[in-house]
Parts: structure tokens; sequence; C-alpha cells
């Protein structure tokens, strides 16, 4: 991966560099996951208790879900002189709307845990091992003398908690649960949150999710399962689209099952792609060849096309990521 000319900063650095700075814009990436939404808004909150002009940017709108994170988003209310992305790994995953473009265009600092980050910011402040970005910020903020407050707390353990399936993805380290610790002393609210991210589905997801289900379907033979929403099934069942993102986990769910495949076709007709993978099995890869990204068990990409052409391409990389020797992954 080039990782172009971007220097790599620890946590004290950035926090040193966000200390010194001001007129802060934070960017989010476009399809907003809990981390990216959760960081940009903790990370606002921990700047304004600085008393530094700040907001947050994101090319799509913030899920509903996520509002109690207060978000406080950019209306061109400041001439921003420091550009900061969260959770962001490329400049493909910022997207077209709300003026981004014009901003990400030059960004000053990123902090982000995806391995394949290109290093398009000026400064990077980078840890493929940190289960979410949330978890790095939490250092951060701690590192520039903020008060985790518990709304702080309260957004940052929605990054953590959602970019680890509460918990149960293999990302999920030791560290990771020190900071949801900290953050649960800090006053996190830990039982609403986990009720709302995790045990609350709106009658329009489990419409769509029923839908999705009637299209399971399994191939070579039976290590890798497909499921697929249409932009109709998906406008029909009234869903949030930002709600589908469970979906993912519903193929890589079922015993024997190596690779779990989600599709969902967006708005312009192409097909939104989230590939998640049992242990040993390496989902970045195969998303990477057609043109995606993310992590070793999660990741996706988004290919243009009819539903059987999306199909055909990446049942392919499927079956050559799964034919080919395999490391523990």
């Amino acid at each position: 991966m080039d990782h172009w000319m971007t220097e790599q900063l620890d946590v004290q650095q950035m926090a040193q560099r966000l200390l010194a700075a001001d007129n802060i814009l934070i960017l989010c990436h476009k399809n907003p996951d809990g981390d990216t939404i959760g960081c940009g808004n903790a990370l606002y909150y921990a700047l304004k208790a600085l008393e530094k002009t700040t907001a947050v940017l994101c090319s799509d709108d913030i899920p509903s879900r996520y509002a109690f994170t207060n978000p406080r988003l950019f209306k061109g209310e400041f001439e921003p002189r420091t550009v900061i992305a969260v959770d962001v790994a490329g400049l493909q995953l910022f997207g077209e709307n709300n003026g981004v473009p014009q901003y990400a265009r030059h960004v000053d600092l990123c902090i982000d845990h995806h391995a394949g980050n290109n290093g398009y910011a000026d400064f990077t402040l980078l840890d493929a091992g940190a289960a979410a970005a949330a978890e790095l910020l939490y250092q951060v903020i701690v590192e520039m003398g903020v008060t985790i407050t518990p709304h702080i707390a309260d957004c940052l353990y929605t990054g953590v908690a959602t970019d680890t399936g509460c918990f149960k993805f293999s990302s999920t380290t030791a560290n990771t649960h020190k900071v949801a610790a900290k953050l649960i002393e800090a006053g996190c609210h830990v039982e609403e949150l986990n009720t709302l991210l995790f045990d609350t589905k709106p009658r329009a997801r489990m419409e769509a999710e029923r839908i999705a289900r009637n299209h399971l379907e399994y191939y070579l033979d039976g290590r890798c399962a497909l499921i697929y929403l249409t932009r109709d099934e998906i406008r029909q069942s009234g869903v949030d689209p930002a709600d589908l993102e469970e979906l993912t986990s519903l193929p890589i769910s079922i015993e024997g099952v190596k690779v779990g495949l989600t599709l969902r076709q967006q708005p312009g007709g192409s097909y939104r792609i989230s590939v998640r993978t049992a242990k040993g099995v390496d989902a970045c890869a195969i998303a990477r060849r057609l043109g995606g990204g993310g992590h070793t068990r999660a990741a996706g990409c988004e290919l243009l096309g009819d539903l059987e052409n999306a199909k055909n391409a990446i049942l392919a990389e499927v079956e050559a990521e799964l034919d080919a020797p395999q490391e523990e992954a």
C-alpha cells in the first residue's frame, strides 16, 4: 500500500497538534457508522471543552439511531484552518455531498485504525491493532487533558461497541475492554446504549431482514452464504439504510459458512457489498481486489452493474480466497 507522504504521529503528538489548532473541521466517512460518528462527536465536545471553534461534517445524513450523540454539523459558520478525519481509510470514503470534497482535498490530520489507510493526510495516528478508531481517540482526548464527560464517554463507547459487535469480534483486545471500563467509570450509559444499539430493531428493519432472509443463497459447497436487497425492496420496506448495517452479520452466523456476503443496491444502482469472514479467511483481501478495503474479518466494496454481475464478481474473488493457502486471520 502506497502511504503517500504522510507523517506518522503517536498519541502524544496528535494531542499536541490538536491543542495547537483552532477552527477545526472534523470529517466523518460516508455511510456513517457508529465509530466515525462516535469519534466525530466525541472529538467535537472535547475540543469545545477547550473553547475551540469546531464542527462535524459528513457527506450523508447522521442515522437517527445515533441522534443521542447530539452532532453539531458544519454549516459554513467558520473558515476551517485544520481538517481532521476520523475513522476514514481513504479519500474515496469521504463522499460527494454536503460540500465535503472541498475540504477532503487537503486533510491535515487523521486518526484511524484501518491497516489499508493510504496516508492521504499530512499527519496520521494509525494503529491497525486498535479495534476501533474510538479506542485511539480516547487516548488522545485524555492526553489533551480533557475530562471524559458522560456524553463524551457515550460517544466513544458507541464507536468501540459498534465496531466490535458489542465486543464479539476477533479485533477485540484486552485494551479494548480497558478503554470500555474507563468509559463506564466516566459515566457512560452502558445499559441504555447496548439496548439501543444491539437489542432494538425498528419494524421497518425487521421487514427488510425478512426480505433479505428470503433471498438467502449458498455457494461454493456451502462455504459462502449471500443475501441481498434491491433498492426497490429497501424503499418498500421503509427502512433507514443505516439500519441495514446489522444485516451483514446474518450470513456469517450460519453454521459452516466461511464467507458471508450482503449486497445492498444503492439509490444510483450500484451494489454495496459487505464481506464478513470466519477465522482464517481474509475479508479485506477479497474486497481489496474489487477496489474496496476494511479489516481482516470485515470489509466491503461497491460494484457497478446489475445484481448478477455483482454476484459473479464478488463470488469469483471469494472462491479465489477460499482456495488459496490460508494463514491465520
